[in-house]
């Protein structure tokens, strides 16, 4: 893999990531792939929004609701079968390709601009 071109600042301030916490998480049988539909509270600045998430391997339902994820919240939204995801729920790859949360090891105010 090469890596990416280099960016500016300007290019990454463009990407608008933020601390979320899921209200609400469920299985989402109607996605291709393995997923879950998850209801993320942003704080009252972007308010709560959807994701599609395939993070079924590493995480249950019961294991997401009130936990910190981070999201990009200003991608367009993207329909996704009968879903409407509007954030982009981030995490890295493990050995397999399956995808591992970003986590935040202490607590942080949610809706709070990654820098």
């Amino acid at each position: 893999m090469t890596l990416p071109a280099t960016i500016s600042w300007d290019d990454f301030a463009r990407v608008d990531i933020r601390l979320g916490r899921p209200l609400k998480a469920e299985s989402f049988p109607e996605a291709r792939k393995p997923a879950y539909r998850l209801k993320i509270d942003f704080g009252p600045q972007i308010g709560v929004k959807k994701s599609s998430a395939q993070i079924t391997r590493h995480y249950a339902v019961d294991q997401l609701v009130g936990r910190n994820v981070a999201a990009v919240v200003n991608f367009p939204p993207r329909q996704i079968g009968p879903f409407m995801s509007e954030v982009l729920t981030l995490g890295f790859p493990d050995a397999e390709g399956e995808v591992v949360l970003v986590g935040v090891d202490r607590d942080a105010e949610i809706g709070g601009w990654l820098f």
